[in-house]
C-alpha cells in the first residue's frame, strides 16, 4: 500500500507541473501538446491509484471515488475532443456520459441530504457534494451533446477541451492544497491561505483562455490543432 501512496503522490505532482505548463503555453503548440499528453497520463494514474486507496483504506470514499471517476472521464474526453480515437470513440463517449450522469445524480442527492442533516453527511460538508454534482451534470449535458451531434468543431471544440482539462487540473490542485494545509503546523497557520493560489490560478487561466476562444473569438497566438490528428 505504501507503493500505491507513492505512485499516487508522484503522479499527482507531475500532473500539477505538466498541467500548469499546458495551461500556460500557447494552445496547440508543441509544448502544449506534449505537456498536455503527459498531464492526461499522470492524471489517470493519480486518479486510479487514488480510487484504489479510497476503496481499500476507506479514505472518504463518498468523495474520492466519484472524484477519481469524474476526473478520469474529464481528462480522457478532453484529450479525445482534440485528438479523436481511431476506433472505439463511441464507447468512450458513452462511458463518459454514463459516469457523468451517475456522479452528478448521486453527488447532488447526497448534497441535499447533507443540507437536510444540518450541513453534513457522514461528517462530510455539503460543498464537495455540490461541486461534483453540478460539474457532473454539466459534463453529462456536454457529453450528451457530443453523442447526439458528433465531434465539435471550431471554438466549441477548443472550449470543451479547455474546460475539461482545467477541471482535472483544478481537482488535482485543490486536493494538493488541502493536504498541504493540513501539514502546516498551527503556529504557522497564517501562511495557509497561500495554498489557495494554485487553485485560483487554474480558474483565472481557464476563464482567460475561454474568453479568448469564445467571447473575443481570437485565435491569435494559438497554434492550429488539426482535427485529423488521432491516436
Amino acid at each position: 500500500m505504501r507503493m500505491t501512496y507513492l505512485v499516487h503522490i508522484v503522479a499527482g505532482t507531475l500532473g500539477l507541473l505538466t498541467g500548469y505548463v499546458a495551461l500556460s503555453a500557447a494552445k496547440g503548440g508543441t509544448l502544449h501538446r506534449k505537456s498536455g499528453m503527459l498531464f492526461v497520463y499522470t492524471m489517470l494514474t493519480m486518479a486510479m491509484f487514488g480510487l484504489a486507496i479510497a476503496i481499500v483504506r476507506g479514505i472518504a470514499p463518498a468523495i474520492n471515488v466519484p472524484a477519481a471517476l469524474l476526473t478520469s472521464s474529464m481528462a480522457i474526453t478532453a484529450m479525445t475532443t482534440v485528438r479523436p480515437l481511431r476506433i472505439g470513440s463511441r464507447w468512450v463517449d458513452l462511458a463518459a456520459t454514463v459516469i457523468s450522469l451517475a456522479v452528478g445524480l448521486i453527488m447532488l442527492s447526497w448534497a441535499f441530504e447533507a443540507v437536510a442533516n444540518g450541513g453534513k453527511r457522514n461528517e462530510m460538508p455539503a460543498f464537495p457534494f455540490f461541486l461534483f454534482g453540478i460539474v457532473g451534470m454539466l459534463a453529462f449535458i456536454g457529453d450528451l451533446r457530443v453523442m447526439r451531434t458528433g465531434p465539435l468543431k471550431g471554438a466549441p471544440r477548443l472550449a470543451r477541451h479547455l474546460r475539461r482539462m482545467c477541471f482535472a487540473l483544478f481537482i488535482a490542485a485543490l486536493s494538493a492544497s488541502v493536504q498541504f494545509v493540513k501539514m502546516v503546523p498551527e503556529p504557522f497557520r497564517a501562511v495557509r491561505p497561500v495554498f489557495v493560489l494554485p487553485v485560483l490560478a487554474v480558474v483565472v487561466l481557464m476563464f482567460y483562455w475561454l474568453w479568448r476562444v469564445r467571447v473575443r473569438r481570437s485565435l491569435r497566438g494559438l497554434a492550429v490543432i488539426r482535427t485529423a490528428e488521432a491516436i
